[in-house]
């Protein structure tokens, strides 16, 4: 006989993960899943295997509003390795080329201020980005180069941590789609010896901070109630947008889908968040607009709705 399937539960909330080295993204949201038995999950921006750290995971209805982490700017520290390139960018590679390393810490941070702000990032080969329905890297592992275009990505700061023989460690804030991967490969470039990540952790996003993230390992030893403890109310992941409050008859209507009328004297075109009078019970996303109604834009299912 089968065994029987497992009955998934209606688990809504964000949980802060520490990914751990060497998982997928994929796998480490799965992991974290099922500890959770929850019906749904989704991540909020992928990580390589190879790196570590923040991955935010929106379970249940939160994965309406994973978007808006997916958007947001991050916060990595990276570790690199100088006058060595390999063919990915990062130490899982093989090595193409070694050169000579004669710069000085002048002459690194220099290169820093050279990329902060808005630089042309092409993206690298072995990456998730798709060409007609298949990732880069599958092409990559096939020995096949794609032409791909430079995109524009905003490195808000690059700042040195520690400095030693052929290695540096330093943060980096950054907008979305930037790939620390080639922003280190480009440094060392300018630097005339080349370069490859050794490691890379992301410790930001949005706001939400590493140091207030959980490990697998510790989330498995932890039992149900304290386990649902650690996740996040969904709001937090809309926390920047104005809020809006509706009583129980507006409320009604609109997580019916119907637009209402609020007594704010709101922008026009404006979203908010929205919740029952009080500021209890988050109902999901609403925008006002042009006919000056309140229109549902995003709703959390009955269920979840407080």
């Amino acid at each position: 006989m089968s065994k029987p399937r497992r009955q998934r539960e209606e688990v809504n909330g964000v949980l802060l993960l520490d990914k751990p080295l060497g998982l997928s993204s994929n796998t480490a949201l799965q992991k974290a899943r099922w500890l959770y038995n929850a019906a749904k999950a989704g991540h909020t921006g992928v990580l390589d295997p190879l790196a570590t750290g923040l991955l935010p995971v929106c379970l249940g209805e939160a994965t309406k509003f994973s978007s808006f982490l997916l958007d947001a700017d991050k916060s990595y520290r990276a570790t690199a390795r100088f006058g060595v390139t390999t063919t990915t960018g990062d130490a899982e590679g093989e090595v193409v080329r070694e050169r000579p390393v004669a710069f000085g810490q002048a002459d690194l941070l220099a290169a820093f201020e050279r990329f902060t702000g808005e630089i042309e990032q092409i993206p690298p080969m072995y990456s998730a980005l798709k060409h007609q329905g298949k990732a880069l890297y599958e092409y990559a592992r096939a020995g096949v180069e794609i032409e791909r275009a430079a995109r524009t990505v905003t490195i808000h700061s690059i700042t040195l941590v520690a400095l030693q023989e052929e290695s540096a460690v330093f943060d980096v804030v950054c907008s979305k789609g930037t790939y620390i991967r080639t922003l280190a490969e480009d440094i060392g470039e300018h630097l005339h010896c080349g370069a490859h990540l050794t490691a890379l952790r992301r410790t930001g996003t949005a706001g939400f901070s590493l140091n207030d993230a959980v490990t697998l390992e510790a989330l498995e030893a932890l039992d149900r109630t304290e386990r649902h403890a650690r996740l996040l109310p969904m709001d937090v992941l809309v926390g920047h947008l104005p809020a809006c409050s509706l009583d129980e008859v507006a409320a009604g209507r609109f997580l019916h889908g119907q637009a209402v009328h609020v007594t704010e004297n709101h922008a026009i075109i404006s979203r908010f968040r929205v919740y029952r009078s009080g500021g209890r019970g988050f109902l999901g996303l609403g925008e006002q607009r042009a006919d000056g109604m309140l229109h549902p834009v995003r709703l959390l299912a009955a269920h979840a709705a407080g």
